[in-house]
């Protein structure tokens, strides 16, 4: 009987623990803000984000590596706490999920084929454009709103976009300014880039709906990181380069948010 007793105390606290921890989706494919390390863990200036929000919370947070389209209906279960992942706050995501105040403020640009024809945003609409997309995000959703007589491929990992991409297969990929400044840099001799936002858009964190208290502490969060330098010098740890770039093309830096 004490042998069950103590069972039951074991079990309970192990419960307690796994209830009280934070429960963070992410999808860990989108360097500098999320990605694996070299030692397979899961890092980035989002995980960053996420740790600051537990330690406000005085929660032990549990980060879970979840493909993009599936984090939404993770929050809407229940099975996540918070969702951090380079995620637009978009209308349509409105919706079904709450969000934060912004913390990234960025655009819609275009990874192009050299030897694509596009020249400018306007040329996409010409019929018969071939344009890939990851799946689940914004640029899917606006190829497929805006582009009406292009061919439009969702593929669910960055790398195969950007092949697509690099191998002529396509005319364009529609992506976020970091990763299309990247993409181009790494495959420079074969692809081109047009930054110009085709939109604006801004990240925030995803929570559920109706958590307005949890969504008062992410928000508090947020301010403080703003106001005490904490995302300059995660931007100065993760995205150097980055900075470098944006501010050679005469772009605002995507935690400059006014």
């Amino acid at each position: 009987m004490k042998q069950f007793a103590v069972l039951l105390a074991l079990l309970l606290l192990c419960a307690c623990s796994r209830s009280d921890k934070l429960i963070i989706g992410t999808d860990a494919t989108y360097p500098p803000f999320e990605f694996k390390d070299e030692n397979g863990q899961i890092s980035g200036v989002d995980i960053e984000l996420g740790r600051e929000i537990g330690k406000a919370l005085g929660r032990e947070v549990e980060f879970r590596n979840i493909s993009f389209e599936g984090l939404q209906p993770g929050l809407q279960t229940g099975s996540l706490d918070l969702v951090i992942s380079s995620m637009s706050a978009t209308p349509e995501r409105r919706m079904a999920i709450d969000f934060s105040e912004p913390y990234v403020k960025t655009g819609l640009s275009v990874l192009l084929a050299k030897d694509s024809t596009v020249l400018k945003t306007d040329d996409l609409k010409t019929p018969g454009r071939k344009i890939v997309t990851r799946l689940g995000t914004t640029g899917e959703t606006w190829a497929r709103e805006n582009l009406k007589d292009a061919k439009i491929i969702a593929l669910d990992a960055d790398v195969s976009c950007v092949m697509e991409v690099v191998n002529g297969n396509v005319d364009a990929w529609i992506y976020d300014q970091v990763s299309i400044m990247n993409y181009h840099a790494r495959h420079a001799e074969k692809t081109r880039a047009l930054l110009a936002p085709l939109r604006e858009e801004v990240w925030a964190v995803g929570l559920r709906q109706g958590q307005d208290e949890l969504k008062t502490k992410v928000n508090e969060v947020i301010a403080r990181m703003k106001q005490d330098g904490s995302f300059k010098r995660l931007a100065d740890r993760f995205m150097a380069k980055e900075q470098q770039m944006m501010a050679a093309q005469g772009l605002p830096f995507v935690f400059e948010l006014k």
